[in-house]
């Protein structure tokens, strides 16, 4: 196996690391990804009795990179404190920031993996993390953290190890994918493989479908954000130069952004990985599994979250039996988790009962 230094790849950045166990990773379905790698940073160190590691999971267009895209929880009295804290993250299998996904060459022709690489679901990117955890010494979890396809990791986390996560926070996720998230990510994909550039997946690399991908970037904003945020932000406003709705030209240009910096068969991946998630299937009844989970739990719903409705958190939180309810405020929707950060740093310190003149209470 190899741990090579820093290495800088297109958008991965210089401080990313990369882990190639040198074997083969065989998935929940049987299927084996030859030479697997996995993209990876770390902030601190490790202590001495291994008891300070954090690891933080990312959601689905993220990267390994959690103090760019979670500036706001990183550093001296924040919830992610390098001076305090071994903080670990992980781009997720599939993924298209370093981990082995269908932008990696094929071992059979060189050419990138694309359509070919095979369905993978939550589990199958806890299981590489866990090794990855296994090969930098972690051993025990102080928390684990993350939010909507992050908030799944978490969750899986705790039911597959739950002898190392000594305490987890989902954040604006639910225990098992609903028809409604279901329904919004098969339209995503289904503007995704209607580009005339798509050919089942296999396209050139100066030709990928990168109207489909902006589509669906665009539907999956309007379900990020919230009515009072688009009305706030919008309402019926018009561009001075060309006329054009101000939400309408918001939405093109996300989409835009989204096509440059990511890959339409990795977003077609991720999405199917986050509708297989359901921490109950094949093993017990969902209610009596989430029972067994008695690790202290920091639930967090953003109020405004049309995606994961804080019903579904709501929900979490009743059946963990150590867990605590947190409601944050914001009009930004599910994309909230990003925006009010000081505030959700807070909430997470409470949790982890640092820095704070009173206990953590309901």
């Amino acid at each position: 196996m190899s741990d090579t230094g820093p290495v800088s790849s297109g958008s991965i950045s210089k401080e990313t690391r990369l882990w190639r166990p040198g074997t083969t990773f065989t998935l929940e379905s049987g299927i084996d990804v030859p030479d697997v790698q996995v993209a990876f940073r770390t902030w601190g160190r490790l202590a001495s009795d291994g008891g300070n590691a954090v690891l933080v999971c990312h959601a689905l267009t993220g990267s390994a990179d959690a103090d760019a895209w979670w500036t706001g929880l990183f550093g001296p009295g924040k919830a992610l404190d390098p001076d305090r804290d071994f903080i670990v993250c992980s781009n997720v299998l599939a993924g298209c920031y370093g981990t082995s996904g269908p932008i990696q060459p094929h071992p059979e022709d060189g050419q990138p993996w694309g359509s070919r690489f095979p369905v993978v679901t939550v589990r199958d990117m806890v299981r590489l993390q866990a090794a990855l955890l296994d090969h930098l010494g972690v051993g025990e979890l102080q928390l684990v953290l993350g939010p909507s396809l992050g908030g799944m990791q978490v969750l899986e986390w705790a039911a597959s190890y739950p002898e190392r996560v000594k305490a987890m926070a989902p954040i604006g996720v639910s225990g098992r994918h609903s028809a409604w998230c279901i329904a919004i990510g098969e339209t995503q994909r289904r503007a995704i493989m209607l580009d005339p550039a798509w050919c089942d997946g296999r396209y050139a690399p100066d030709r990928p479908p990168r109207h489909g991908l902006a589509v669906a970037r665009m539907m999956a904003m309007v379900s990020y954000r919230s009515w009072e945020n688009f009305d706030s932000r919008f309402a019926r406003k018009r561009q001075d130069w060309d006329n054009q709705f101000a939400v309408s030209s918001y939405l093109n240009y996300q989409g835009e952004k989204l096509y440059r910096r990511f890959d339409a068969n990795t977003y077609v991946r991720l999405t199917q990985a986050m509708d297989s998630h359901d921490l109950a299937r094949g093993r017990k009844e969902y209610a009596e599994l989430l029972a067994a989970l008695n690790m202290p739990a920091l639930i967090v719903s953003v109020d405004s979250d049309v995606l994961y409705p804080p019903r579904e958190q709501e929900e979490l939180a009743e059946l963990l039996p150590a867990a605590r309810y947190r409601l944050l405020h914001t009009p930004a929707g599910h994309d909230g988790f990003l925006i009010e950060t000081d505030a959700l740093s807070d909430m997470i310190l409470e949790f982890r009962g640092i820095g704070l003149d009173q206990a953590f209470t309901d």
